[in-house]
């Protein structure tokens, strides 16, 4: 007998987190004939070939994509294509059935050798002749009725044909179900790190290290503030390079970075190099977003040594580039604002790496009070501008707005940057110095505002969110509004889509609030059934379904009683 010993794995000292991969299959009635399980098979290549050209990581790599064209007639297939989809690492499995099956002899025997909380996704054409339509409906109930969640795209594919090719509106309804199950699957596992505790005492920041776990798969790092200011203080950063980020900064920026003093230079320099440091340890740790706590003690509070904020810093890592060139975004929070920090990763990755806005839910403008603004003023009003029928929100926060915001969607750095001042910092918030970062995002961005919010009664997350738009207003009146709360901050005029004012002033769960550009609706909704956070929309004017817009709602939520009564069961 031939001796046996164990295989000892290849030391590596460094870890790139692996792109999602996505398995693709069909399932097969062994009574059906040979051209209809050729169609079959061809299916499942089309299906897979969508989902590779039109998903992405976050950092613009491609996803993976495997599929495998043995036909799931019965058991004895479906552990052959388990075990494929074992050995590739499939995270998310999308199933494209064409003709009929047997629900337990195929897909419920292939999921039962699968990771249980793997995203599940059935895309099928409206078949008549095979009708994988009426498969899909019977394994569907089945699994629902078991607990487990399956999306069911009941699109549209010729019933005939050996290579049918599925309509644009069953491959977008396919693609957003797919960005979701990536940040679903991507994000288990990984970790975001935390500089200080919660600051100034906000509760709708705090580290609910347990409930994050289990919720996102998220892990939490946090280092004290000592670490920064003791790298800060011995230099702990590379030299040269902090040379070549405050020359980007010079010639971006130029006299719009507001210094009046050699010593104010120099803070601002520790601005800048605290991103390069903070840059380093998030690397070290592999993670994917951060935060940094600066009110109070590290920016604020005299009975220690006020340091300069991080202003710049948040902004450049929440942005799509700095003096390197073109990077990805990592979402990061000012404040230690956790669950701000975890709304806008979600966000980041749902939409495909876009970046990020943080922002004070600061003041509701409602249409009269604007309007009567515009009247003192003297600024005439545009005929149906929304900001005077329907009011705004003014977001703006000292720290985190990301550069991108500056210009429209796609706008180069050179574009973005030419409408950023960055002034110095009001010295009664931050006596410790350095610079604050400003611009007017410009009107027409169009995406979701959001913000998740925890509950200890029942121990869950849930998300208030809205389609929203960005808006313009008339110099003067813009500047008048900048004023009211800070004019050396950045400033987003919001308007949300469905909440009434009066609506959307009472149901912010917290004084931060977040907007991703370019998000669909239905992704969105799809990550929340994944993730179990419950969706909280409380708009009069939303309609409760919005074709070509929401996803369906899933099978398993209509048959507990509802959305919220079945993920509140699930969460136990």
């Amino acid at each position: 007998m031939a001796e046996v010993s164990a295989r000892r794995l290849p030391v590596s000292k460094n870890h790139v987190a692996k792109p999602i991969t996505f398995g693709v299959c069909a399932t097969g009635d062994p009574r059906i004939d040979a051209d209809s399980r050729k169609r079959c098979q061809n299916i499942v290549g089309l299906v897979a070939d969508v989902v590779a050209k039109r998903v992405k990581m976050p950092d613009g790599r491609p996803v993976e994509v495997v599929y495998s064209d043995l036909l799931i007639d019965g058991e004895k297939q479906a552990d052959i294509v388990a075990a494929q989809f074992r050995s590739a690492g499939v995270d998310a499995l999308i199933l494209a059935p064409d003709t009929w099956a047997f629900p337990q002899l195929t897909l419920i025997s292939l999921l039962s050798q699968l990771d249980p909380n793997m995203p599940v996704n059935i895309t099928c054409g409206n078949s008549g002749p095979k009708p994988g339509v009426v498969f899909a409906h019977a394994v569907n109930g089945a699994l629902a009725q078991s607990g487990r969640l399956v999306a069911l795209n009941v699109g549209t594919w010729p019933d005939t044909g050996m290579s049918p090719k599925m309509t644009d509106s069953t491959a977008d309804a396919l693609v957003d179900w797919c960005y979701a199950a990536l940040a679903r699957a991507g994000l288990r596992g990984r970790r975001v790190a935390v500089f200080g505790h919660d600051s100034m005492g906000m509760e709708t920041a705090l580290t609910h290290v347990i409930a994050t776990r289990k919720t996102f798969g998220l892990e939490i790092a946090r280092l004290d503030m000592k670490m920064i200011a003791d790298m800060l203080q011995k230099g702990a950063y590379d030299q040269k390079e902090l040379k070549s980020l405050r020359a980007w900064v010079d010639k971006m920026v130029g006299d719009r970075l507001e210094l009046k003093t050699a010593e104010q230079g120099e803070l601002f320099n520790k601005s800048l190099a605290l991103y390069l440091i903070m840059r380093d340890l998030l690397d070290d740790l592999n993670a994917v977003g951060g935060g940094f706590m600066n009110q109070l003690e590290w920016g604020s509070d005299k009975r220690g040594l006020p340091l300069p904020v991080p202003d710049v810093a948040e902004s450049l890592f929440n942005s799509t580039f700095d003096h390197n060139g073109s990077k990805s975004a990592v979402p990061f929070a000012t404040e230690a604002d956790v669950q701000g920090l975890l709304t806008m990763l979600a966000m980041t990755w749902l939409s495909g790496g876009n970046p990020p806005l943080f922002m004070d839910f600061r003041k509701v403008w409602e249409s009269w009070e604007i309007n009567a603004l515009a009247a003192k003023l003297g600024v005439k009003v545009p005929a149906k501008a929304l900001w005077a029928t329907k009011g705004f929100v003014d977001g703006d926060n000292s720290g985190s707005a990301s550069f991108n915001w500056a210009a429209m969607p796609g706008a180069s750095a050179v574009e973005c940057m030419k409408n950023v001042r960055m002034p110095l910092a009001d010295e009664g918030y931050f006596p410790g110095g350095g610079n604050s970062v400003t611009y007017v995002s410009p009107g027409g961005i169009e995406g979701i505002a959001a913000r998740l919010a925890y509950s200890s009664i029942n121990n869950m997350f849930s998300l208030v969110w809205d389609e929203a738009v960005t808006i313009d207003m008339p110099d003067k009146l813009a500047q008048a509004v900048c004023a009211t709360s800070n004019a050396t901050w950045p400033h987003t005029f919001v308007v949300p889509k469905y909440a009434r004012m009066e609506e959307y002033k009472q149901f912010a769960p917290a004084n931060h609030f977040h907007m991703t550009w370019n998000l669909p609706v239905a992704r969105l909704q799809h990550w929340m059934d994944l993730t179990n956070v419950l969706d909280v929309g409380p708009w009069a004017d939303r309609p409760a379904l919005i074709s070509g817009v929401d996803r369906p709602a899933p099978l398993l939520h209509l048959l507990a009683g509802g959305e919220a009564a079945a993920k509140a069961m699930l969460s136990r």
